[in-house]
């Protein structure tokens, strides 16, 4: 009998970013780095576990957003492309840095890696979404789902159909994807108000979560604090981020990512080397960019870096793996004793933490694991569902608005930068709602710019969006966005009214804006759903 419990809870999201109508987009990066730095060395990892029967207690949640990128042949195509690149600049670059042993060590560890992963995504069938549905249906992880668009929910309160759609249209995305209701869900930004528990339980989802004031705040105080779940006034349990835990993994400053040895992630190839080398392997506009060729490690807070060992950063992961485990065998006995039950010690991040930031982080987590299930038994890794069938009584409080990012109150995602999006993202829904209520047994074309209308809509909802404005990243694209879905929407409320749709265009933004292909603009017609309480069975 373990003391308590540890779950690592990954959340995979990126913005929908597809751009058929050019032959290069920038943006599109995102999703690519996201698939070689994290998403591939994490299905390896799992494979290994699998085939050695090490227990895993891992949660996935992926967005809808990100699972239609995945299986968009596309995206898929260029992905094969942008692999085949990095082979052939490694190609280059072993020639470039045969005199220098050190770096062509590198070099080879780049070939190898890129020449690896592309055999690896071909052998999923280019499937990266249904390679993690197997490990899904072998019991290895639990994947959940997110919002349709990773929309910023308690700022949709004021619509209640908006917030349901949001939550019905990813459910029912999940289940064309994995083949059954997901059970769990990542609230986008960990973003909860009071009452949005009542859409979830109405979707099936038994749990959600949310950072650790979402839990101490909630009323009446819960006994247990993080350390034990919550019901809501519908039913849903409420998981709270434990702080000590997740500190130690995600801060850059006190946590393992900033150790010395570990990879710099701002230090790349793109800007090293002169342009005429590097020039095919960056921007056609001549701008340079990432290539994830990075040669040097962290080393300390000056310009000056020396260059990386994977040897010894991979010894380091399994150092401070082994930190890890030790640190949470004394919180977990600790908080036993204390508790008089076992607590579960909830360990949220960002799945591009692992990998694409921290570049050692998948290393890190296979190493974490199994020590777990070989080296110690005061806790186990469990994912939330299996610990809610283990443990299916717990308290009734009710959670606080509440989110995680600074100060934990929204202030990134409603912000002097950001806030003159809300106005429009309001008045689109308010069309949206109007439509499906006054078109409800639509079909033909008209169907069709329904359906249309209301993916553009969704896609202007991503926090995404919002968030690149606050954080002055891209912002130029973010507001480009946002405006073009929301002038997509606006032209075909008129259209619809005025029963004059354009086809050509409908055609062509269908095209470029593909996502939800089953989806049913009559979700924006449905009533909402009526307070219920008690726990799910």
């Amino acid at each position: 009998m373990v003391k308590g419990y540890v779950s690592f809870v990954l959340h995979a999201h990126l913005p929908y970013v597809r751009h058929p109508e050019y032959e290069n987009f920038l943006e599109e990066d995102w999703l690519f780095e996201a698939i070689s730095e994290t998403y591939l060395p994490l299905l390896d990892m799992l494979g290994r576990l699998s085939e050695e029967g090490v227990p895993c207690g891992l949660m996935m949640c992926m967005s809808p957003p990100l699972c239609s990128m995945l299986r968009d042949t596309l995206l898929q195509e260029r992905f094969v492309h942008h692999l085949d690149r990095c082979i052939e600049l490694a190609e280059k670059e072993q020639e470039r840095t045969k005199d220098s042993p050190q770096e062509k060590k590198l070099a080879d560890f780049y070939f190898e890696r890129f020449s690896a992963q592309k055999a690896q995504f071909l052998s999923y069938q280019r499937d990266v979404v249904g390679a993690f549905g197997r490990f899904q249906e072998a019991g290895l992880i639990e994947i959940g789902t997110c919002s349709a668009t990773h929309g910023f929910l308690p700022l949709m309160a004021t619509q209640p159909e908006a917030v349901r759609a949001q939550i019905q249209i990813a459910v029912e995305d999940y289940q064309r994807h994995f083949g059954r209701r997901p059970r769990g869900i990542w609230l986008p930004e960990c973003a909860y108000y009071p009452g949005l528990d009542v859409y979830l339980r109405e979707a099936g989802l038994r749990f959600f979560f949310v950072d650790s004031h979402g839990i101490l705040d909630a009323q009446p105080s819960p006994v247990h604090g993080v350390h034990a779940p919550v019901y809501t006034p519908s039913g849903v349990a409420a998981f709270g981020r434990d702080p000590e835990s997740s500190r130690q993994v995600w801060s850059s400053k006190e946590g393992y990512p900033g150790d010395v040895n570990y990879r710099e992630f701002y230090r790349d190839l793109g800007f090293d080397l002169p342009f005429e080398y590097i020039g095919p392997y960056v921007q056609p506009t001549g701008a340079r960019k990432m290539t994830g060729f990075k040669y040097h490690r962290i080393t300390g807070e000056s310009e000056h870096k020396e260059l990386y060992d994977p040897k010894k950063a991979r010894e380091m992961a399994d150092e401070h793996a082994g930190n890890f485990m030790f640190n949470r065998q004394h919180q977990v006995s600790h908080l036993a004793e204390k508790m008089g039950r076992p607590p579960i010690v909830v360990a949220p991040y960002d799945a591009e933490l692992f990998g694409h930031w921290w570049f050692e982080g998948p290393w890190f987590l296979e190493a974490l694991i199994r020590k777990a299930a070989n080296h110690q038994s005061d806790f186990a890794m469990l994912n939330p569902a299996e610990y809610l069938q283990r443990h299916p009584e717990q308290q009734l409080a009710q959670p606080p608005f509440c989110t995680w990012g600074a100060n934990g109150y929204a202030e990134v995602w409603l912000d002097p930068s950001n806030d003159w999006i809300y106005p429009h993202l309001h008045k689109a829904s308010e069309r949206m709602i109007q439509l499906a209520k006054q078109f409800p047994n639509a079909d033909g074309l008209l169907r069709r710019a329904l359906n249309q209308m209301a993916r553009e809509l969704l896609l202007a909802q991503s926090s995404d969006w919002a968030f690149i404005m606050q954080t002055n990243t891209s912002v130029e694209y973010s507001v480009r966005r946002t405006n073009d879905h929301l002038l997509r929407a606006g032209k075909l409320y008129e259209q619809i009214l005025s029963e004059t749709i354009d086809v050509p265009w409908l055609e062509d933004i269908e095209y470029r804006d593909n996502i939800f292909a089953d989806i049913d603009y009559n979700v924006y017609a449905e009533p909402t759903p009526f307070q219920v309480s008690a726990p799910l069975q």
